[in-house]
């Protein structure tokens, strides 16, 4: 069996800054090929010119044995080339059936004479027939009428595929297929991916969850700093530790050692008592939401992205209206304090959005390190700054949290990798001792060296005594390296556990709405025991 896609010293460079360097790759038709890599590793750039989104400074690329040149989308599409991006692009208010069709119309036809003339008209009971065959041919358990805006996460990505599928191609890359999925939905697509094989689908994966890869991937492609540095049989030979050191360059530690120092379930250091709020548009998205977090204890909140976690985050960090509630530090009230205020009481914040709300990146390094701690003594002395203790600070830190600065002594933000831009924020939080620490996404999209690094301060802190609620769309993550999770479904929590004595289907069936805690005593919720309904 021949090489459906062929890549040949294939280059990519924006200026002096090479992103490709001469990549050369070979996957069979049939396959299932898996592109791992840490992130800025170069994969998505790779993709973007096997898909026509970029075109190659040089180098070729070969499909089906014959030289090919892409300079759009549309062109790689007419060859037999497909994409399913992490962000999916459907049209929410139209149905299954129009979003598959989109583009590819089926017109009405008239008869005149002998002739059949088309008209421009489109014929809805065609299309559903074409997509019902489609989705018969398969086995996609989709309903063709339904409005994209009422399926669950994993449909949608469904009919992105199947859009792909209509479009008859041979080739599919899935761009991080299961970044938005709970566990039943993974299971399902690395299902599906299965069947496409059989059929004679290529499938690419662009992904960093090495779990997923070793149950799909037929051979693996590594990537690190704009190049390939190895292909492998996925074999019992090779496993997650070896990949992962391969997309490093060293030895790397993927499971979190948690500490054995026990919760103080006496000790209560945040507390959250019916929380509710609205958004700008008058929706209901925070429901009568209750919690409390007791000293050396990491809080996860799971729920698929959209359920009101976002909210949730900027209700406790003083950015967001509440309606009613109550949020309290080691018993004082705090909702509504800007967070300079909640600084002050002993909250450190490590918001979800790094570049838009947690460093500015036109500033040096030095002064993203105090941003939010400015006005303390030792950083500034009746309204004069002490710029010799700020450039200490910034030298004890960027040597105690190991961020990689450039040549420059003090580079702004923006010159760093996202992983370093993500342990600006981490030096800057933790090194002013918060009772509590409130973190979201702590670890997206930044490389398995520095999540490691991440992962082994937030152990380190709750060990001190310090209470974390931590929001997260991994769950291998929130299970790893939480002591309780809740569950948050449609702006209320639907789910409480323990993180060591609930599995991760039952996580997912709490995620999707499918089940929901019933609650009966709350002394017994608060230490995570419940009674559940389906």
């Amino acid at each position: 069996m021949g090489y459906i896609i062929e890549t040949r010293n294939l280059t990519k460079k924006y200026g002096d800054f090479t992103a490709n360097k001469e990549i050369n790759l070979q996957i069979q038709q049939g396959e299932v090929r898996a592109i791992i890599g840490e992130n800025g590793a170069g994969k998505t750039t790779l993709m973007s010119m096997l898909y026509g989104s970029l075109v190659p400074t040089s180098g070729e690329i070969l499909f089906d044995g014959q030289p090919v040149k892409f300079n759009s989308p549309l062109d790689a599409i007419k060859q037999g080339m497909g994409m399913v991006h992490q962000h999916f692009q459907l049209a929410p208010s139209l149905t299954v059936y129009e979003n598959i069709i989109l583009g590819l119309e089926i017109q009405r036809e008239i008869k005149l004479g002998n002739k059949k003339v088309q008209i421009p008209v489109i014929n809805n009971k065609k299309e559903r027939q074409a997509v019902q065959e489609l989705i018969r041919r398969y086995n996609f358990n989709l309903d063709p009428n339904a409005r994209v805006k009422d399926l669950s996460i994993g449909a949608q990505q469904r009919v992105e595929i199947l859009k792909m599928l209509y479009r008859d191609i041979k080739v599919l890359i899935l761009d991080e297929p299961t970044a938005v999925l709970i566990p039943q939905e993974i299971e399902e697509l690395i299902a599906k991916i299965a069947e496409l094989k059989k059929m004679g689908v290529t499938v690419i994966i662009i992904t960093h969850k090495l779990n997923e890869v070793k149950q799909c991937a037929d051979t693996i492609s590594v990537m690190r700093r704009g190049k390939l540095v190895g292909t492998v049989e996925n074999n019992d030979a090779t496993t997650t530790t070896s990949l992962a050191e391969m997309m490093v360059g060293r030895p790397v530690l993927l499971e979190v050692e948690k500490s054995q120092k026990v919760v103080n379930e006496d000790k209560v250091v945040f507390s959250v008592e019916h929380l509710s709020a609205k958004n700008s548009s008058g929706r209901q998205v925070i429901k009568d939401v209750s919690f409390e977090i007791h000293e050396n204890e990491v809080l996860g909140v799971a729920g698929i992205e959209g359920n009101g976690q976002t909210e949730l985050m900027y209700l406790l960090c003083g950015l967001m209206k509440h309606e009613s509630g109550s949020i309290k530090v080691d018993g004082k009230e705090v909702l509504g304090m800007w967070p300079d205020e909640l600084r002050e009481q002993g909250i450190g914040i490590i918001p979800e959005d790094r570049y838009r709300q947690g460093v500015c990146l036109p500033m040096p390094v030095s002064f993203n390190l105090i941003s939010g701690y400015h006005g303390e003594k030792r950083f500034c002395n009746k309204g004069i700054m002490d710029y010799r203790e700020i450039k200490r600070n910034k030298d004890e830190l960027v040597e105690t949290y190991d961020i990689r600065l450039s040549d420059n002594n003090d580079p702004p933000v923006a010159s760093l990798s996202g992983g370093n831009a993500q342990k600006v924020i981490v030096a800057r939080e933790f090194s002013h001792d918060p009772k509590v620490l409130l973190c979201s996404q702590p670890t997206r999209g930044i490389d398995v060296g520095a999540t490691e690094f991440i992962h082994n301060q937030i152990i380190r802190f709750r060990d001190q005594g310090k209470g974390i609620l931590m929001i997260s769309s991994e769950l291998t993550e929130v299970k790893g390296l939480t002591d309780r999770i809740i569950v948050m479904y449609e702006g209320e929590i639907v789910g409480e556990f323990k993180s060591d004595e609930v599995t991760f289907n039952e996580l997912g069936l709490y995620m999707s709405g499918a089940k929901s805690m019933k609650k009966t005593d709350p002394a017994n919720t608060a230490k995570g025991v419940a009674n559940f309904e389906q």
